[in-house]
């Protein structure tokens, strides 16, 4: 199993409710594809760089996560059909180097 870095931007127009069920239904599409979630960063508001559907601001999660390479592409057309999350970017994660010592 591989690394990866999920990072997702949601609306920023979301209240406390929304926003709670937004992290487990992630958290839940995470798990359905195999993925083993290492640590999970939330960020918050943040203003973006250029506006996303209209909206200046989004709301930043960052989830690290171990999952087999085949359920990648997968997981990520899962997460972009939910109508409250704006971006979706999955990274791999660079294996550390091995030197002798």
């Amino acid at each position: 199993m591989r690394r990866y870095e999920v990072n997702v931007i949601l609306n920023p127009n979301l209240d406390q409710s929304q926003l709670a069920l937004e992290k487990e239904i992630l958290g839940k599409a995470l798990e359905a594809f195999g993925a083993r979630v290492v640590k999970v960063e939330e960020w918050g508001l943040r203003r973006l760089a250029y506006p996303i559907a209209k909206d200046p601001q989004g709301y930043f999660l960052f989830y690290v996560v171990e999952m087999p390479e085949d359920r990648v592409n997968d997981l990520a057309r899962e997460l972009r059909i939910r109508d409250n999350v704006r971006r979706v970017m999955v990274v791999k994660t660079q294996e550390p180097l091995l030197t002798k010592a």
